[in-house]
């Protein structure tokens, strides 16, 4: 794809029951608006409570035939269903952009990673197995166990990576025979809608994939009927404590992807080029920071700390903040006026509390002035234990702390309410392993290894959620085991 031939025509959002595309819902409307250009760009149909009772009920028809279909061939559904969004990464790149204002060159990237994940779980489709639990003569008793599919699972999506987001929880649920009701965010419902027009062209069934864009009272309606059984959520704390409410009075189990707080650990003995370019790329950069598992604390050795800011700073101020149709862009805009003006009031807050900032900091003008566009900013001297460094920014905003010794660098890595992802740089083998037991958080990453690979589990500890996504244990969260006893 090259920017003389991107189609910036936005695509109609349609909702999803079973084999119908609706125009219209009972909600009424949202107006899509441009981050690049703060101006509505589409209109989008947001569904109401009869909209989401019948897309449940449909589901769960479905599900009835869905679950009996031989496992083999709910694999080549799925596996036809990652061919043919691999063949729309131009369409997926494009609506990506359009969804939030991430830049075209890492939205390819998560559409490669989306194919891969979807690919991962049409592998288990046909390899979900139970065990003889026991056999016991002085009882004449025989048992066993069944892996079994819940029903209809509610998937609520979050709206900084839609497809991805989708990927990691729509292929495993399907594999397991479960069928889906999706409530994509209204502020990015263009994947979703080419996602379930590509699961029809796959040959999935009518019925087992819905889509239905909305509000939050959209997701509170679904997550509250009685035939959905389960629910995975990615978003917040604060939204998924009501979700939890919710599904607490319906004694109803839950997938929570939740926000981070990363502690990124640079030893004295770390590769700064690696680590530097890592955790300034991932933390004011990529997604322009609106990422749950980046590392947003730099927790340097103090030998290393001046040298680590002066490059921290020069990476940061290189960064190409812009139109995210250019492909030389690195970060876009922030999602909306509302994480803008959030954001830019943890910036004013952070330097009254006696944070030092060393670059960025303010909001972009000239051609991007009608954007909401965020310089790349990075505060050094940031206290462990005020806002900047323990409440999520979900914006481009990097905390540095520097630490005397390994057991205080823990003590700071894991002093936030969050536990979502940890990182680590060094050069000594013992010393990785060491000071990944010891951080609080669901995985730890070592010397740039790579976020978000299908084949391990990925969740929170703490506020950053409950299960996993991602791995065996992944596929598990979509399953329910039965025992059997014959006597």
């Amino acid at each position: 794809m090259t920017l003389s031939t991107i189609d910036t025509t936005r695509p109609e959002v349609t909702l999803r029951i079973g084999g119908e595309r609706r125009r219209t819902a009972s909600g009424g409307t949202f107006d899509h608006i441009n981050p690049c250009t703060g101006t509505p760009d589409a209109t989008i149909p947001l569904a109401g409570p009869a909209d989401i009772d019948e897309a449940v009920t449909v589901a769960h028809d479905a599900y009835r035939t869905w679950r009996q279909i031989n496992p083999a061939e709910r694999r080549r559904l799925l596996l036809r269903l990652a061919d043919l969004i691999e063949q729309h990464t131009d369409d997926f790149t494009r609506l990506g952009t359009f969804d939030n204002g991430t830049p075209i060159g890492l939205v390819a990237g998560l559409v490669a990673m989306s194919v891969e994940w979807t690919r991962y779980y049409a592998g288990w489709a046909d390899k979900v197995t139970g065990e003889v639990s026991g056999s016991y003569r002085a009882h004449s008793e025989f048992s066993y166990t069944l892996r079994q599919p819940y029903g209809v699972i509610g998937v609520i999506i979050t709206w900084n990576g839609p497809l991805i987001s989708l990927a990691m929880k729509v292929p495993a649920a399907l594999a397991a025979g479960n069928t889906v009701v999706i409530k994509p965010s209204e502020l990015t419902p263009f994947s979703a809608t080419l996602f379930a027009d590509l699961g029809a062209e796959a040959g999935i069934p009518d019925g087992v994939i819905n889509v239905i864009p909305g509000s939050a009272e959209a997701g509170a309606a679904l997550v509250e009927h009685p035939l959905v059984k389960k629910v995975s959520f990615t978003g917040g704390p604060d939204n998924a404590r009501k979700i939890l409410q919710s599904c607490a009075e319906h004694i109803k189990p839950s997938v929570m992807e939740l926000g981070g707080k990363s502690g990124n650990i640079l030893c004295d003995d770390a590769n700064l080029d690696l680590a530097c370019s890592v955790g300034t790329l991932m933390s004011v950069g990529m997604m322009s920071g609106q990422g749950c598992a980046f590392p947003t604390r730099m927790i340097v050795a103090r030998p290393l700390y001046e040298d680590v800011l002066a490059r921290v700073s020069a990476i940061a101020s290189m960064i190409k903040v812009g139109d995210p149709l250019e492909p030389d862009t690195v970060a876009g805009p922030v999602v909306n006026e509302a994480a803008l003006q959030r954001i830019t009031a943890m910036i004013e807050r952070a330097k009254q509390q006696g944070a030092r900032l060393i670059t960025g900091g303010e909001r972009l003008g000239g051609d991007l002035a009608d954007g909401y566009f965020l310089q790349p900013t990075v505060f050094a001297d940031v206290d462990p234990h005020s806002e900047l460094a323990q409440k999520e920014v979900f914006g481009p905003v990097l905390s540095v702390i520097p630490f005397d010794t390994e057991a205080q660098a823990i003590e700071i890595a894991n002093s936030t309410p969050y536990g979502l992802s940890g990182y680590v740089f060094t050069n000594d083998l013992k010393r990785a392993h060491r000071i990944a037991e010891e951080m609080e958080t669901g995985e730890v990453l070592i010397n740039g290894a790579a976020p978000l690979s299908v084949h391990r589990p990925f969740g929170g500890f703490g506020i950053s959620g409950i299960g996993k996504e991602g791995g065996r244990e992944g596929l598990d969260e979509f399953l329910r085991t039965k025992s059997v006893s014959i006597a």
